[in-house]
């Protein structure tokens, strides 16, 4: 091979291994998705991302998947006792103009219920999501069991650190 050609070869390769994890549709970007799913007999799975909306004002409003019977846009909320309930939010997730909409856990998400097969880790599944402006958004999403949620982490940078005093509290 020369390297011109090798040059290639290898520019190739990375530009597909780099947007492999994202998806585009108008001004719908989808980036950071991954599956998880409870264990080998498993019922249902869950699936999580962020929506970057590069353009005007959209809506998530569906879900498709065949890997389970019915695939729902779900979220978490508190009832009057406080405990966590999780339900369908039949009118979707807006996702207002020039910002993004992450799926998480213990948050929004898209949940599978009635699985068809279990898919593994290493593996991939195939989701539909479909917007009320940028229409289908068709992304491969690897299963990953291990990764932990971001919850609990806190943005220090809004925080004043500048002045604050050092040495004892007041």
């Amino acid at each position: 091979m020369t390297t011109n050609t090798l040059f290639a070869a290898a520019s190739a390769a990375f530009l597909a291994m780099v947007s492999a994890p994202m998806a585009f549709a108008a001004d719908i970007t989808v980036t950071d998705a991954y599956l998880r799913v409870s264990g080998a007999m498993a019922k249902s799975a869950a699936a999580f991302m962020v929506i970057e909306n590069h353009g005007a004002e959209d809506r998530l409003i569906d879900a498709r998947s065949d890997l389970a019977q019915k695939v729902e846009l779900h979220t978490h909320l508190q009832d009057a006792n406080g405990v966590m309930k999780m339900i369908h939010v039949a009118e979707g997730f807006p996702i207002a103009a020039g910002e993004n909409h992450v799926l998480q856990r213990g948050g929004d998400h898209v949940m599978f219920l009635g699985l068809n097969s279990v898919p593994v880790a290493g593996e991939s599944i195939s989701l539909t999501l479909t917007f009320e402006k940028a229409g289908d958004v068709t992304i491969e999403v690897p299963v990953d069991n291990e990764r932990m949620p971001d919850m609990g982490k806190m943005d220090h940078s809004t925080m004043g650190h500048g002045k604050m005093k050092g040495g004892a509290s007041n």
